[in-house]
């Protein structure tokens, strides 16, 4: 059924045949009786243009004659919400400031129409905007953030190139009537972004997109300075690469071909990559079960579940996300039936990935495109995982149906892909769950950025628990690997106190007496990353050292008893059980079960984290990986603490800082050592040295 049919706007791309004449801005077609605006920069990056501005004919001459070229672009279809046609230029080719005019034709429109007509030679990316909220029901920072409803892409070329055939087809075979125009990409989505990737297949530095033991990029336009990186080609290269690392790990038989399940958390660029990424690997041969939107302890999961009716379990999982990251980002996290890769699969994946990029052409993508349209099968997966999650709640409150029943629970899933927790898993326990907020997938985050760290995501949650005299609430981020909660009193159990509570309810489920006052247990401190604690945990079991359990203070926590899987979910669910098991018990008394178990631990006197980025564009790195600057920069303040008498390297301990000033004359240290890092951004570290 055509997008046109449903109510969804489509835009539909033809080149007009090239005016070799010297026309003025409006002069083309018939006296050129089309109107123009003229947008500021402010506007041209996702801003609603000023009313009353329209513009008039400049009378402004074309540059160069033969350059001048003239497009139709149509919208089919009527959505209420639209309100913009917005073209803006990607890039310039060659550093060209050649000029010229596009002519647009518009039909079947209800709405204003708003659009710029004198570009630099380049690529030119035309969307489709609504604005799906009035204003005054949008934060103050979001009221004119405007969302892409469906767009097309396309390139201006002074001269025909071999890749023009590869890019005509790419756009769906339409054809290039003018030497001067390359059609990328024609496309169109329903409700969220529908941005294009760039298939003119550039130099890629793929291992610039490894994020430790994930993959990370900017997968759509519309923050200045942040050019796409993850584009479909390089996607689907990914893809690929990963299908043949996992044919190699599992040593597949070529007589039943493995199978790959994908996912994806609520961002724009969700659609689009999940799509690449089954090209990828059903080009390679395997099986691709689409879940749609999904979380990543769901992922793996799919790796381990018995059950033909969803096609598990699966040889590998894809996630498609980028945890808490700002909405022009993404990436992916890889699983096998042994949990999570790390660093130097991602690597390995990566260097495969550049080969295979290499070696695409026209056909071979096109063969991908269609064999994934022919095998791909989907299945909604997170039914069976959230009946896992409530199984787990009922067993430990001894097989009741409905432990949870007269308990008020709110949950903030910060419009991520947790938001299935609230009416598939609390309500089944018989929770009360009204007052939940941001429940509904939205990839533009429009409420507060969805990290259980984040400071106004965790008062958020705290004043929806006070707002509704609930008995707990429970936050999560974007694709529910991280996840915190907030007691009745408006307490934040977060960060160290998730830590410890965490800690006090596994001692207390191994041991049948725990002192109220001392935890008891040891605190193994290691490295940051969560796959990195995990991995230590695995480490010291495997060396006779009992372990349960890996967590961090950005809310990763992973259990032993759960395959060591980093799950928001499941953190959440052994608070759940405390609460039910108490009442089970006779032990009522809400979250005070959860805050007594933490009650008389001391706080740390003081605590800040501050995290200093690395501009990759900057000059000082001279080519280098991004990571290896860092840990130059790393090993620099080693060598600073060495040569200064004043300073000494802090010997292995478990406390916090003890005062603010301690954390002030550390801060002055570390600015003084890394001064000769120009590409480290140390404005976050001078903004908290200056304000303190």
């Amino acid at each position: 059924m055509a997008a046109s049919d449903l109510g969804v706007p489509k835009l539909v791309a033809e080149p007009i045949a090239p005016l070799k004449t010297t026309l003025g801005w409006g002069d083309l077609e018939n006296g050129g009786k089309t109107k123009t605006r003229k947008l500021g920069k402010a506007q041209r990056h996702g801003r609603l243009p000023p009313a009353g501005t329209e513009g008039r004919s400049t009378g402004r001459k074309v540059e160069d004659p033969e350059m001048l070229a003239a497009i139709r672009l149509t919208m089919h279809g009527k959505d209420a919400n639209v309100n913009a046609f917005f073209l803006t230029p990607l890039l310039r080719m060659d550093g060209k400031e050649k000029k010229m005019h596009i002519f647009i034709d518009f039909d079947d429109i209800q709405c204003p129409i708003f659009y710029m007509g004198h570009f630099s030679l380049g690529i030119f990316h035309l969307c489709l905007l609504s604005q799906p909220r009035p204003p005054n029901q949008l934060p103050s920072n979001l009221q004119n953030q405007l969302f892409v409803k469906s767009s097309v892409t396309f390139l201006f070329s002074p001269s025909p190139s071999p890749s023009d055939q590869f890019c005509s087809t790419a756009a769906g075979g339409i054809p290039s009537h003018s030497p001067f125009i390359r059609w990328l990409v024609n496309s169109s989505s329903c409700r969220s972004a529908a941005t294009t990737a760039v298939p003119s297949l550039d130099k890629v530095d793929f291992l610039k997109l490894q994020n430790g033991s994930d993959i990370r990029g900017v997968a759509v336009p519309g923050v200045e300075g942040e050019p796409i990186s993850l584009t479909e080609p390089v996607t689907e290269a990914i893809a690929a690469a990963f299908a043949a690392w996992l044919c190699e790990k599992k040593k597949a038989d070529a007589t039943k071909p493995l199978r790959v399940s994908i996912g994806h958390d609520s961002r724009i660029s969700a659609q689009k990559l999940q799509d690449a990424v089954s090209r990828g690997i059903t080009g390679a041969g395997l099986e691709v079960i689409q879940y749609g939107l999904a979380s990543t302890p769901a992922m793996f999961n799919s790796t381990m579940t018995e059950d033909k009716a969803f096609f598990c379990p699966v040889d590998g999982a894809i996630m498609i996300t980028a945890s808490h990251l700002p909405f022009n980002r993404n990436g992916f996290k890889f699983f096998t039936n042994a949990g999570g890769l790390g660093k130097p699969d991602i690597k390995d994946i990566l260097d495969r990935a550049a080969e295979i990029y290499k070696s695409f052409t026209d056909e071979s993508l096109s063969q991908s495109k269609k064999r994934a349209s022919e095998s791909v099968k989907k299945a909604d997966y997170m039914t069976v995982y959230s009946s896992d999650l409530v199984n787990a709640v009922r067993k430990a409150a001894g097989n009741i149906e409905k432990p949870l029943e007269g308990f008020h629970i709110v949950v903030d899933a910060g419009n991520g892909a947790g938001g299935f927790f609230a009416a598939k898993v609390l309500e089944p326990l018989g929770a009360i769950t009204s007052g939940s907020q941001f429940l509904e997938p939205d990839g533009m985050f429009p409420n507060h950025i969805p990290n259980p760290e984040d400071k106004a995501a965790m008062k958020a949650i705290t004043k929806a628990v006070l707002d509704n005299k609930a008995d707990l609430g429970i936050i999560f981020d974007t694709d529910v690997d991280r996840s915190a909660a907030v007691d009745s009193t408006g307490r934040e159990l977060n960060r160290n106190r998730l830590i410890a509570l965490m800690s006090a309810i596994v001692l207390e489920e191994r041991s049948s007496r725990l002192q109220k006052s001392l935890l008891g247990g040891k605190h193994h401190r290691f490295k940051r990353g969560y796959k990195n604690v995990i991995d230590e945990a695995i480490r010291l079991n495997s060396v006779g050292e009992e372990s349960h359990l890996a967590i961090e203070t950005s809310g990763h926590g992973a259990l032993k008893e759960n395959h060591w899987l980093d799950d928001g979910a499941y953190l959440m669910v052994k608070l759940l059980n405390k609460l039910a098991s108490a009442r089970a018990s006779g032990n009522g008394g809400g979250s005070k079960v959860l805050t007594d178990l933490v009650e008389s631990l001391e706080e740390p006197g003081f605590a800040v984290e501050l995290r200093l980025k690395i501009n990759q564009n900057h000059p000082d790195l001279k080519g280098r990986p991004f990571r290896e600057y860092g840990e130059a920069v790393l090993k620099h303040l080693e060598d600073y603490v060495v040569s200064d008498p004043k300073l000494q390297k802090a010997p292995v301990n478990y406390e916090g800082g003890p005062t603010d000033a301690d954390a002030v004359n550390l801060g002055l240290a570390v600015a003084s050592a890394v001064k000769e890092f120009p590409a480290l951004d140390t404005s976050v570290l001078d903004k908290f040295v200056q304000a303190s």
